[in-house]
Formats: C-alpha cells, structure tokens, sequence
C-alpha cells in the first residue's frame, strides 16, 4: 500500500513537473519547475529509505547517490551555465556512487561481459554525434558520458550474478537503462536543439529510473 501511495504521489507531480515545463505553462517561471520538481526528487531519496536495508553498504551509495541527484536536479532547474555545471557534477558523483554500489553486488566476469562492447559503442556514437556541439563542454561532456557508461556496464554486471534476486537484478538493469536514457534527452535538450518533447520523454524516463534504484535498495540481498 505504501509503494502505491508513493508511486500515486510521483506520477500527480511528474505531471505538474512537465505541465510546468510545457508550452503550455506561459509564466516562464523556474520557480514554477522547482516547485514541482524539488518535492518530487525528495520523493524518490525518502522511497529509499523507507525500504528494507537487506544490504547496508549497497543501501548507504545508492541512497548518496540519489541524494546527489536531488542536488542536481535543482541545479538543472536553475538558469545559467553555472548551475547546469554544478548540475553535471553532481550527478558525475551520483553514477560513481551508483557503479562502486552495483560493483558490490558484480563478480569480475560480469564486468568482462562481451555486452558491454555495445555500451562502449553506443556511448561512442552518442559522443561523435554531440561533438559538434559541446564547444567548451567538450571535456567534462565526454567525461560524463564515460561515467555513465560505467554505471550502465555495472549494472549488467550485477544483473548476470545469479546470487542476485531476480527482481532486483531487473530493477537495477532497468533503472540504470533509463537514466542514461533521459541523459540523451537532458544533452539533446541542452546542447542539440530546445523542445519540450525533450522533457516529455526524458524526465519519465529520469524519475522512473531513479524510483527503481530507490526500490532496489530492499531487492538485492545476495542468497
């Protein structure tokens, strides 16, 4: 009752959050998106509290980890290069988090896994198709992108460990999967061409992908 409660509660203000970032909200106000989004970021950091701490280490840099993300997504949602750069480094330091976590729950063949040559190549492509538009941002960009990698290549680790509860294993795969999806809508966003179909998609696939990491913490005891 209490996850529905909590999952009831997110979807009322993702919905308001993308009302607030929509054409049709003529305000131009950030306060308007913060207003949405601060308590919907809350949400998802006390979602992993509220769960069962079957493995304390993992819990403690998840939930770090998405606390940083909270951090983040209020800097995103400030005006200015400077708070989108603070923005980046927060949410750098929450995917580093996120790979020492699943690196908890990965054997060392998990990480050698032939799969993860297509993350190298699609992270590849994502890089040459933004290139041209980083300027500046070219390094810290390209940096990220690597991170993200990372956190993606780490969660197929720990999915392919058996020891891992299934649910959990496909919580964690699926939320790491959308994550640095919506950062190819954030990029897209930031750095490609501005529309509000970026924020339509991406922070779905954002809040949803930070929600199952939050769940995660309850789902990954090792048998």
């Amino acid at each position: 009752m209490r996850r529905i409660m909590t999952i009831l509660i997110a979807v009322g203000l993702l919905i308001g959050l993308l009302y607030a970032e929509s054409s049709f909200c003529t305000t131009g106000n950030s306060w308007l998106i913060i207003a949405f989004k601060t308590p919907l970021s809350i949400l998802f950091v006390i979602t992993a509290l509220l769960q069962p701490r079957v493995l304390p280490r993992y819990f403690k840099l998840i939930f770090i980890g998405l606390m940083l993300g909270l951090i983040g997504d209020v800097c995103l949602a400030l005006p200015g290069s400077g708070a989108f750069k603070a923005g980046l480094v927060a949410f750098l330091g929450g995917h580093i988090l996120y790979i020492v976590a699943f690196g908890v729950l990965a054997h060392m063949k998990g990480w050698l896994s032939p799969a993860n040559i297509l993350i190298v190549a699609l992270s590849g492509f994502v890089t040459w198709w933004l290139l041209p538009y980083l300027g500046k941002m070219v390094v810290p960009v390209t940096v990220y992108i690597v991170v993200i990698s990372g956190m993606v290549a780490g969660a197929w680790a720990a999915f392919q460990n058996p020891e891992v509860p299934r649910s959990g294993a496909w919580v964690i795969l699926i939320g790491a999967v959308f994550f640095y999806a919506s950062d190819i809508f954030v990029a897209h966003q930031r750095f490609v061409m501005e529309h509000f179909y970026n924020r339509l998609i991406g922070l779905p696939l954002y809040y949803i992908g930070q929600f199952l990491l939050a769940f995660s913490v309850g789902l990954v005891k090792k048998s």
